[in-house]
């Protein structure tokens, strides 16, 4: 894209109304030379959902006829996981920088597929790994790459939160729309790990249940089948061994995720708090990195803050405007997605081999 061609406002369609679709409307809503002018989604109260919340763009009941409409310069896709594949053949063609949240797919095979389409793409594809972005957790991993904690060989990652929230027609109460919790929740901390780690999964061993949320419940007739909590250890080909320890029945939980990476000379902790955690005042939710030295044994505490506003356009602690920013930055003045869509399916890869380990008591190799 020359110069010349840069629009001056950035107009983005989004694919996707619900939960998710409206804090990426939100977030964009926050961006200098951002404009919202489309929106599809095939609930209609969804669409009407956007609407009292005062969009006043073109709404469309199929992405289909969005595309065709045309009159955007980016496209953010927010839909259920399963629609993923579908809606992404479609975008991919129409030659638009695209945002998809994650999972990339809801299985290996849509991820690979996806993949291979898009090697005749005519633009970038960036895949929503927002929890990259939290500003605690990049402090942590630019703490690694500066070598701090001199070479790595742990990573380990908890957390501990609320159930899964309600969505249109419950379609996260089932493993095959979602992918699997360790696909659809936990592919976010599976990319961070292959990021902090610097090398690719090669096995992973799961233990995981549905053991408190859900249980007994069934939806139009069909039982949830999702997991609630999980330990989850991963492999990596360089030596890094990871442990994700997942619990989604614990919302009073002082800090939400803690990320702890330990080298050869020191660790650097992460911790991202729940919702319950404000400073004095009620406006802000205090972050903070811990770094703790072997030499000295002495540990350094640097708390993160981050903009009151930020924080209140999602439930992403801020992270979802700064790679919102990042992304329009790409759309603007070109160059390559921070997050690709290799990265996105091989976050998958493992998730999906998470989830065949929980089931069959047996690790899985990559």
């Amino acid at each position: 894209m020359t110069s010349e061609s840069r629009p001056a406002t950035v107009r983005y369609a989004i694919i996707g109304a619900g939960m998710m679709g409206r804090e990426h409307m939100r977030n964009i809503g926050l961006l200098d030379g951002a404009e919202i002018v489309a929106i599809a989604d095939p609930n209609a109260e969804s669409r009407a959902g956007v609407s009292q919340a005062g969009f006043a763009g073109v709404q469309f009941p199929d992405h289909r006829e969005l595309l065709s409409a045309g009159g955007f310069d980016c496209v953010v896709i927010a839909s259920p996981n399963d629609t993923h594949a579908a809606i992404l053949r479609d975008v991919l063609v129409a030659g638009k920088p695209v945002l998809v949240e994650k999972p990339l797919c809801a299985t290996v095979e849509d991820c690979h597929d996806i993949l291979r389409i898009a090697e005749t793409a005519k633009a970038p594809a960036w895949v929503a790994m927002e929890y990259r972005y939290m500003p605690p957790v990049e402090r942590l991993i630019s703490r690694l790459q500066a070598g701090d904690a001199g070479r790595l060989r742990m990573i380990a990652i908890r957390e501990h939160r609320y159930p899964f929230l309600d969505k249109v027609d419950d379609w996260n109460r089932f493993a095959v729309r979602t992918g699997g919790t360790l696909v659809e929740k936990c592919c976010h901390f599976f990319d961070l790990m292959r990021l902090m780690a610097g090398g690719e999964a090669v096995r992973v061993y799961a233990s995981g249940a549905m053991d408190v949320n859900f249980v007994g419940e069934s939806y139009d007739g069909r039982a949830a089948d999702i997991l609630d909590n999980a330990f989850v250890v991963v492999d990596f080909d360089n030596g890094v061994r990871a442990m994700l320890d997942l619990c989604m029945f614990a919302e009073g939980s002082y800090w939400q995720e803690q990320i702890a990476a330990t080298g050869d000379l020191a660790r650097v902790e992460a911790f991202v708090p729940g919702p319950a955690r404000f400073s004095p005042d009620g406006r802000e939710r205090l972050s903070e990195i811990v770094f703790s030295p072997r030499a000295s044994k002495v540990p350094v505490r640097e708390e993160i803050h981050v903009d009151a506003d930020i924080l209140a356009a999602g439930d992403h602690h801020g992270s979802t405007f700064f790679q919102h920013r990042k992304f329009l930055d790409m759309v603007r003045n070109g160059g390559n997605p921070e997050v690709s869509l290799e990265d996105g399916m091989r976050a998958v890869m493992i998730g999906a081999a998470a989830e065949e380990s929980a089931r069959t008591g047996r690790a899985v190799e990559l």
